[in-house]
């Protein structure tokens, strides 16, 4: 299984105390070099950066057609790791890309790519048995406390799933 992934689901996962199931659902998981910098050279979050670097599921590859890139930051607005993100996803045919933001989301579903957020992931791991119903409630309340967004249509569908065992 290809899985591409942007910077935000592998935040949310890292506040939220579960990077390590991105190994478990995925294997590796591949980042363009933009999101790899995203997420490595912030120097307020260096202990998330160390985790990062540290961590050997994570794989940057490097964007074949920076071109795309370049037309796509400035037709659609994104930002350099969403926009290679989106055409690393593309030029792997990657089974799923892993993006929470909404305006990316859009763009990658017009060009045919798969893709879920950290709620699906959660969901995933706890259709999987990887997590109980009190595991990922847990794990929203550690993404709230973090002040990571979640829209109210996704909590409701992550209740109803983990709700309807």
């Amino acid at each position: 299984m290809i899985v591409v992934s942007d910077t935000t689901p592998i935040i949310s996962l890292m506040k939220a105390g579960q990077l390590e199931l991105l190994r478990k659902l995925f294997g590796i998981v591949c980042v363009p070099k933009a999101v790899y910098r995203e997420l490595t050279e912030n120097e307020n979050f260096s202990e998330e950066a160390k985790i990062v670097r540290d961590c050997e599921f994570i794989c940057v590859e490097e964007v074949l057609n920076e071109k795309s890139v370049i037309i796509l930051r400035n037709f659609t607005g994104l930002d350099a790791g969403e926009s290679e993100a989106i055409i690393l996803a593309d030029e792997k045919q990657a089974d799923v890309l892993l993006m929470d933001e909404h305006k990316g989301r859009q763009v990658a579903k017009k060009m045919g790519i798969t893709i879920t957020g950290t709620i699906g992931i959660l969901i995933q791991a706890f259709d999987e048995g990887m997590m109980t119903k009190e595991d990922v409630e847990e794990c929203i309340k550690r993404l709230k406390e973090n002040e990571i967004r979640i829209s109210d249509k996704l909590y409701q569908s992550l209740l109803e799933q983990i709700n309807n065992i």
